[in-house]
């Protein structure tokens, strides 16, 4: 079991309801939170959990590389990434717009990659102090049961379960232990801030705090797949 009590975890996307709640659970472990939002007004909803606040643009890969620099630049301990981010776009693949399926992958699937990418150095010094570094990406049940519908959104978060996957083999020897979370629907709202498309009428999702107990409670239990029957 890994003990979360003065460990540095930087959650992505902390300003969305489901990223606020992980981040709020981490801290009442004892966990130091640093928090990521893409703009000053979302920043406004990250939960006092979250400080730093930080800003990161993941459509921008520019805004990527400052954070990352200035992370690792100025010595920041970072012991665990939860990538919590993400956007969704409803439709017919037929009717896509170009710009919305650049949007969707550049924020749940390239952005984060490079933001993680670059935070690798900071994860293996966590690593070398014997600190149980982690990468926790939540993907949602999508990844394993694409949507008719949802094809874009499916795929760009089928592409960030693989890249898991894969780095989760790579980071083995460096001691750094790769989680995927894919719950099913959960109350989140974020069918109501689609970026493109009208949401249909989902059944009742799982509660906010169902889920972001169960990812908190895998990263303290150092589990390393959680898949939608997890939930």
């Amino acid at each position: 079991m890994s003990d979360l009590k003065s460990r540095n975890i930087l959650v992505m996307g902390a300003s969305g309801v489901l990223g606020g709640a992980i981040a709020t659970k981490l801290a009442a472990l004892g966990a130091t939170v640093m928090a990521t939002s893409s703009s000053l007004e979302s920043a406004e909803r990250v939960p006092q959990a979250g400080n730093p606040r930080l800003l990161v643009d993941l459509t921008n890969p520019e805004s990527i590389r400052v954070l990352v620099e200035y992370l690792i630049e100025s010595d920041a301990k970072i012991d665990g990434i939860v990538n919590a981010t993400g956007v969704v776009a409803f439709g017919n693949f037929t009717e896509l717009a170009p710009e919305t399926l650049t949007k969707l992958f550049a924020v749940n699937t390239t952005g984060p990659i490079q933001l993680i990418q670059g935070l690798l150095p900071a994860l293996k010094i966590s690593a070398a102090a014997g600190n149980d570094p982690f990468i926790v990406n939540i993907s949602g049940v999508v990844a394993e049961s694409p949507m008719a519908g949802l094809a874009a959104y499916s795929s760009s978060k089928a592409a960030l379960y693989a890249f898991g996957q894969a780095i989760a083999r790579e980071l083995r020897r460096d001691g750094i232990r790769v989680i995927d979370a894919r719950p099913g629907h959960t109350e989140t709202g974020l069918s109501g801030r689609a970026i493109a498309g009208v949401a249909p009428a989902f059944p009742q999702g799982m509660s906010i705090d169902q889920v972001a107990d169960r990812i908190v409670k895998a990263i303290a239990e150092d589990e390393k797949d959680l898949p939608s029957s997890a939930f």
